[in-house]
């Protein structure tokens, strides 16, 4: 991809959340003209990323066959780890939403049940910790 078509792809992806910005910004805002902003802005910088990855992906590359299966097991290692992590870091985010508000619920009608609550809160904490180390098993691998 060239110079010229990498600043072009760049102008094209802020301006494609600026125009629906500044011309929500400028008129009354209203419930309407919100979703036409964001119903805008969210097909201009779709429309721009599918551009770019057309562009992207138009040329030809060669490489050796070894290296090529060598880098594809690695990158898909590290997506496993990332996958792993993330995953449960957005599991244990919607367990301990649910349990701490509970728990905040819980003690403020009685404050003798705040060990109990902490401790379904921990466990919810956990989850995450149980997708690091699994994230650590991975990379030790490769």
């Amino acid at each position: 991809m060239t110079v010229l078509a990498k600043i072009t792809l760049a102008v094209a992806l802020i301006l494609s959340i600026a125009v629906p910005f500044g011309a929500f910004a400028v008129g009354e805002k209203t419930k309407g003209r919100y979703k036409t902003a964001l119903a805008v802005n969210v097909f201009l910088f779709m429309g721009t990323i599918v551009i770019a990855g057309a562009m992207m992906f138009s040329g030809q590359a060669f490489a050796e066959e070894t290296a090529t299966a060598v880098s594809n097991v690695a990158g898909f290692g590290y997506l496993a780890a990332a996958l792993s992590t993330g995953l449960a870091c957005i599991g244990g985010g919607i367990a301990v939403s649910a349990a701490a508000s509970a728990a905040l619920g819980a003690i403020s009608e009685d404050s003798s049940i705040l060990g109990k609550s902490l401790i379904f809160v921990g466990l919810a904490e956990g989850v995450c910790l149980y997708g690091l180390i699994i994230s650590f098993m991975i990379l030790g691998k490769l």
